[in-house]
């Protein structure tokens, strides 16, 4: 059996789940696929890019842009990583959904494995509708949902440290300013997911 490529697209605004898809990534490979890393483009004009946003666009520079046209063919699986925008995925993200028409008409994502991790600001912030929601895109476009069950990751059933992340998919607590960088158990949840979904990427595959 080939080692499964699994396409991981995400949006960063703050870095947060770039940061977040660094660790599903570490995931993935340690049980053995392959990764191919992309980030959606940015659609918010540049003058009215905060600081921090510009700061986190630059450590980001060095990923390529997915193409929504081209990304989702020859691969065996997709994440897709997001923040949440008032309980649902980022216009960015959106966005590219919206341009994958042509792999909807082919069926090119049918039976094969699709995912989604996320950060919000608070706790009760939105993580599991966005989550649910993104679920919905990948659904129509005939993915196979893969969540991340407490006995894949024991870590979500931690009571004693603040944390993101559900039964759905990682996740991660980002802070009202952005001031909270994902914590060591919200990157293991992220790293498991990565292994989970690979290992089931592996027995999809045809």
């Amino acid at each position: 059996m080939k080692s499964p490529k699994i396409l991981i697209v995400y949006y960063s605004m703050y870095g947060h789940i770039y940061e977040m898809a660094k660790q599903v990534k570490d995931g993935i490979e340690a049980a053995g696929g392959t990764v191919v890393l992309k980030r959606v483009a940015e659609l918010v004009p540049e003058q009215f890019l905060d600081p921090y946003a510009k700061q986190a666009a630059e450590g980001q520079k060095d990923i390529e842009v997915a193409d929504p046209r081209a990304d989702l063919q020859g691969i065996d699986g997709v994440i897709v990583g997001t923040p949440t925008r008032f309980g649902n995925m980022a216009s960015q993200m959106k966005n590219f959904w919206d341009q994958t028409g042509g792999d909807w008409m082919k069926g090119t994502l049918v039976g094969k494995p699709g995912g989604v991790f996320t950060s919000t600001a608070t706790q009760h912030g939105g993580q599991e509708s966005t989550i649910l929601a993104t679920h919905t895109v990948l659904l129509h476009h005939g993915c196979v949902i893969v969540g991340l069950p407490g006995a894949v990751a024991p870590a979500l059933g931690t009571l004693d440290a603040l944390q993101g992340g559900s039964p759905y998919g990682p996740g991660t607590i980002a802070g009202g300013r952005g001031e909270r960088l994902p914590s060591e158990i919200e990157k293991t949840m992220a790293r498991d997911f990565g292994a989970h979904f690979s290992k089931i990427a592996s027995r999809l595959q045809s």
